[in-house]
C-alpha cells in the first residue's frame, strides 16, 4: 500500500464520527474510494455523509469486511478490542490497517505546509476561522475541520497541493494500538497552541502529563516554523522557551507580540481591537460570542497570516475584514431557533471552562434574560468526578439547571462517576433551580413544562452536549 497516485479502496471503521467522517470525505476528494461502517450515527455527520453519498454500513461483521476485501482499513479511536472486524484483522493480518491520524499523514499531510490547530478548547473554531481567512484572502488551502462549520461552508478540502493545510490538532491518543497524541502525525510547520487544560481523564493522569505530550508536538516544528501559543496562559507558560523554533505569543497581556484590546460585548454584537507589537493591527466588529472567540480569531490571524508570510515573523500581511462575515460553526453557541421570547442556542462544549465562558457570554448577549443550561455528561472526562466542582461551578452561571444522566454509567465505577444529584443539591444551596433526571426524555418533560408557553419572560435554554441528546433538542424546538 502506498500513499502515492495509486487510487485505493479505503474502509472506515467508525465512519460516523466528526473526524472519521471528513477524513474519508477529504480522501474521496483526492480520488479515492471511501465507505465504511458504524454502530450508530446522529447529527451533523449523518446529514453530511448521507448528502455525500458515503455508504455506511451498520455494525461491525468480518465475514462483510472480508469479502470487500479494501485496500486498507483505518481504524477510529472509538474501536477497542473485542470489535468483531478488529479481531479478524489481527487474527488473520489478511488486510493493512492504519490509524486515522497515520492515514492523515501518509495520504494527505507529508508533503504540506501544515498549521496545526491545538488546544483544550476552541479547536474547530480556530481552524474553520484560519481556513476561512486564507481563502478570503485568495488562498486555496487545503483544511480537515472537526466539526461542521458554517465558514468555510465544507469541514474538509483537499485544496492546491502547493498550499498550506490547516489541521485541528487533537491531543487524544490515535487509536487502541497508538497511544500517542494525534497531533503527533501531523507534521507541523506552524503549531497553534491556543490553551491546555485538564481534560481526557481516561487516558491522561494530570495536566503535566497534557504537558508532556504539547512539548512534545513542539519539539517537531522546524527550526524556521512557529508555536503561536496563548501567551495569557500559565500552564503553557510551564512548557519553557522552547528554543528550537520561534515563539509568537497571543493575548490579554502586555508582554503578547498580538494583543487584543478594548474587547466589548453587548446585545448588539461583539468588537476588539488586535495589536501587533504595539501598533494597530485591525478593529473587529463581528458576531461571535465571547473573549474566547476573539482569542481564537487572533490566533488564526497571526497562524494565517505567518504562513502567508513564508517564513517572515510578521503577519499583518493577511486581511482581517471578512471576519466581520464569519458565521461560525455548528454547534459551537448556535442559534437554533428564536419563539415568542425563547432563544434556543446547543453548544458542544464538555469541558468547565468552555460551558462557563459560553454562559457569562450569553450574560451579556442576553442581559434580560432568565439562563436555563440543560447538561449531559457524555464525553470520557464529563462522565467522571475529576472535573465535578469545576463542572457545578460552571453551571452556576446560569438560573436554571437542568441535568441529565451520565452516558454510559457502566463504564465508570460509581466512586469515580459524576453525580447529577449531588450537584443538583449544591446548586440549589447555592441560591440556583436545580434538578437532575434519571433520563433525558424526563428532563425534556420537566424542560416543556417549566419553560412554555412562551412569551411570559425572555428566556435563553441552552442544551449543552458533545453527542445527540436522545433527540431532545429538535422535540424541544417542536413543542415551542
Amino acid at each position: 500500500m502506498s500513499g502515492g497516485k495509486r487510487k485505493l479502496k479505503l474502509y472506515f471503521m467508525g465512519v460516523g464520527g466528526t473526524a472519521m467522517g471528513n477524513v474519508a470525505l477529504l480522501l474521496r476528494e483526492a480520488g479515492h474510494q471511501v465507505f465504511g461502517s458504524d454502530k450508530e450515527l446522529y447529527p451533523p455527520m449523518s446529514t453530511v455523509l448521507a448528502d455525500a453519498g458515503v455508504e455506511v454500513l451498520s455494525g461491525y461483521d468480518a465475514e462483510r469486511l472480508r469479502q470487500l476485501a479494501p485496500d486498507a482499513v483505518v481504524i477510529g479511536n472509538a474501536m477497542a478490542r473485542g470489535n468483531p472486524e478488529v479481531e479478524w484483522l489481527l487474527e488473520t493480518r489478511a488486510l493493512p490497517f492504519l490509524s486515522l491520524p497515520e492515514t492523515l499523514n501518509r495520504f494527505v499531510l507529508k508533503d504540506r505546509q501544515n498549521i496545526v490547530i491545538c488546544g483544550t478548547h476552541g479547536k474547530t473554531t480556530t481552524t474553520s476561522l484560519t481556513a476561512f481567512l486564507l481563502r478570503e484572502n485568495g488562498g486555496d488551502p487545503g483544511f480537515l475541520i472537526g466539526g461542521v462549520p458554517q465558514d468555510p461552508p465544507v469541514g474538509n478540502h483537499f485544496g492546491r497541493p502547493d498550499q498550506p493545510f490547516v489541521i485541528e490538532g487533537d491531543e487524544y491518543d490515535s487509536a487502541f494500538f497508538d497511544k500517542r497524541s494525534k497531533f503527533i502525525h501531523y507534521v507541523p510547520r506552524i503549531a497553534v497552541l491556543n490553551n491546555l487544560e485538564f481534560d481526557h481523564a481516561d487516558i491522561f493522569r494530570d495536566v503535566q502529563d497534557i504537558q508532556r505530550t504539547f512539548l512534545h508536538l513542539t519539539r517537531i516544528v522546524p527550526q524556521k516554523g512557529f508555536v503561536v501559543l496563548n501567551g495569557d496562559d500559565l500552564n503553557l507558560a510551564q512548557l519553557g522557551p522552547l528554543n528550537w523554533t520561534q515563539v509568537i505569543r497571543v493575548g490579554q497581556g502586555e508582554k503578547n507580540d498580538a494583543r487584543i484590546v478594548d474587547f466589548a460585548e453587548s446585545a448588539s454584537g461583539v468588537s476588539f481591537r488586535l495589536l501587533w507589537r504595539g501598533e494597530l493591527w485591525a478593529t473587529v466588529d463581528w458576531t461571535l460570542s465571547g473573549l474566547y472567540n476573539a482569542r481564537n480569531a487572533a490566533m488564526a490571524a497571526v497562524a494565517g497570516g505567518l504562513i502567508r508570510a513564508g517564513g517572515q515573523a510578521d503577519p499583518r500581511g493577511i486581511d482581517l475584514a471578512p471576519l466581520a462575515r464569519f458565521r461560525g460553526v455548528k454547534r459551537r453557541q448556535e442559534v437554533r431557533g428564536r419563539v415568542a421570547g425563547v432563544t434556543v442556542m446547543e453548544d458542544f462544549a464538555h469541558h468547565p471552562t468552555a460551558l462557563a465562558e459560553t454562559l457569562r457570554s450569553f450574560r451579556a448577549r442576553f442581559p434580560n434574560a432568565k439562563l436555563a443550561a440543560a447538561f449531559e455528561a457524555r464525553s470520557n472526562t464529563a462522565g467522571r468526578k475529576a472535573l465535578q466542582a469545576d463542572f457545578q461551578a460552571a453551571l452556576g452561571v446560569a438560573d436554571e439547571i437542568y441535568l441529565g444522566p451520565v452516558h454510559r454509567p457502566g463504564l465508570i465505577a460509581e466512586a469515580d462517576r459524576f453525580a447529577p444529584e449531588e450537584v443538583a443539591a449544591n446548586l440549589k444551596r447555592a441560591g440556583r433551580w436545580a434538578e437532575a433526571f434519571s433520563t433525558n426524555q424526563a428532563l425534556y418533560e420537566r424542560l416543556v413544562q417549566r419553560t412554555l408557553p412562551a412569551g411570559a419572560e425572555e428566556r435563553v435554554v441552552t442544551f449543552f452536549s458533545n453527542g445527540s441528546f436522545d433527540g431532545i433538542l429538535p422535540k424541544y424546538l417542536a413543542a415551542l
